[in-house]
């Protein structure tokens, strides 16, 4: 288990890396952060003074160690958007992606397992099967769509739900889910960037739940005279929950760094909103940190799910080689 823990580290640490390199060729590709802060009127003295005091005179070897320390500690500079240190400014949207990410994959989750388990259990049952019908719908239909559509019928034809924003966020906090207003403005948002992982993890554990049906261990089980309950939500679930832990975990890292459109279409106050706007003003420094952020949250979230797995499934925890004789 050490030695599975530290390969799999030493994986995330390269990857790191290699996305930290990435982060850092933005500053050396993509516009001049100094143009971008003083301006065209500035004179040549303004240029190498500002240039010099970001370490933009360094070599590039040396400009890339001082960007991974940096980055270590959470420090990508100022934006040159805002003016303002960049961790200030993800501390402040963060609260907003998290609570829109974590609405959605708990949605996902509460109805996409128990569907797919009941699919998998019942496959004659014509409710079931209109249901999985309709998840091929979700995964086929694009997230800005559903967002307009939903929209549409909730805000602009029936009232019922804001369209747009967050809610109030009370003085001194961080959260709009204390109130009834902020949860109104959460349902729609969560419910355009569920319906996608809602129907992937139907899908999924329907046909992880068939095969492990079929196999002999549950046959066994099922002739042992063990009760439906046991066998199905037991026996059959923790064999087939492996590779939707997998998935989910993934997903997960989605919901949380790529709810762009969904931001956008709701103008949601997150993560993914500050990246389109820092895209459309180049605010370089920010694009970096996202990308970092979005490359260590994918890092982390796939090392807890192979764990979670490990931990799930003891086959995982044989040596390789090492089966039954």
């Amino acid at each position: 288990m050490l030695s599975f823990l530290l390969r799999r580290l030493l994986e995330a640490l390269l990857v790191l890396l290699l996305v930290a390199a990435l982060a850092f060729g933005l500053f050396q590709f993509v516009g001049d952060p100094v143009a971008q802060m003083l301006g065209q009127d500035a004179s040549p003295a303004q240029r190498a003074a500002l240039r010099a005091s970001l370490g933009l005179d360094e070599p590039l070897p040396q400009q890339y160690l001082h960007f991974i320390t940096q980055a270590v500690q959470g420090e990508f500079g100022l934006s040159l958007r805002h003016g303002r240190p960049v961790a200030e400014i993800l501390a402040e949207r963060l609260p907003a992606t998290l609570e829109l990410a974590g609405a959605a994959a708990l949605l996902a989750l509460l109805i996409g397992l128990p569907l797919g388990m009941l699919a998998a259990i019942h496959p004659r049952s014509r409710l079931l099967r209109l249901a999985m019908g309709l998840t091929l719908f979700g995964i086929s239909l694009p997230s800005f769509m559903l967002g307009m559509l939903l929209i549409l019928v909730f805000t602009l034809q029936l009232g019922w739900l804001p369209g747009f924003g967050r809610g109030p966020v009370p003085e001194g906090g961080s959260s709009s889910l204390g109130s009834l207003a902020g949860w109104r403005h959460l349902l729609l948002p969560a419910l355009t960037l569920a319906l996608f992982q809602t129907a992937l993890i139907a899908r999924l554990v329907r046909a992880e739940m068939q095969q492990v049906l079929a196999s002999e261990h549950i046959r066994y089980a099922r002739a042992r005279g063990l009760p439906a309950w046991r066998v199905h939500g037991r026996h059959a679930l923790r064999s087939a929950l492996t590779p939707v832990i997998t998935i989910a975990s993934l997903q997960l890292g989605s919901l949380i760094a790529f709810s762009i459109v969904t931001e956008s279409v709701f103008q949601w106050p997150g993560l993914g909103l500050l990246f389109i706007q820092a895209v459309a003003y180049a605010d370089i420094p920010v694009m970096a940190a996202y990308l970092c952020g979005s490359a260590a949250l994918f890092v982390l979230l796939n090392l807890l799910a192979d764990l979670l797995c490990r931990l799930v499934d003891p086959r995982l925890r044989r040596p390789l080689g090492g089966g039954a004789a």
